[in-house]
């Protein structure tokens, strides 16, 4: 799967961490949950940059604060014992 240069999927931002984000979405439903959510506001912040479904700059920096915790929340997870 090719991903956008402004993309932030997680395997991209956490390389060393794929094992464990592999293992958590197939184990712990709350972490697909929010794994999934923030792969969705990443895909809407990226549509929105690249002008292919344009938004106003206010709603663009929302989904963009959405998406910083879900990236905070996931990544406290995958560091947890």
């Amino acid at each position: 799967m090719q991903t956008s240069m402004l993309s932030h999927d997680l395997h991209k931002e956490f390389p060393d961490l794929s094992e464990r984000i592999q293992v958590l979405k197939t184990g712990n439903q709350h972490f697909a949950r929010l794994f999934d959510q923030h792969g969705t506001l990443d895909n809407q912040i990226v549509k929105a940059e690249e002008g292919i479904a344009p938004m106003d700059d206010l709603a663009l920096e929302t989904l963009k604060k959405e998406r910083l915790k879900l990236k905070d929340d996931l990544y406290q997870m995958l560091k947890a014992n």
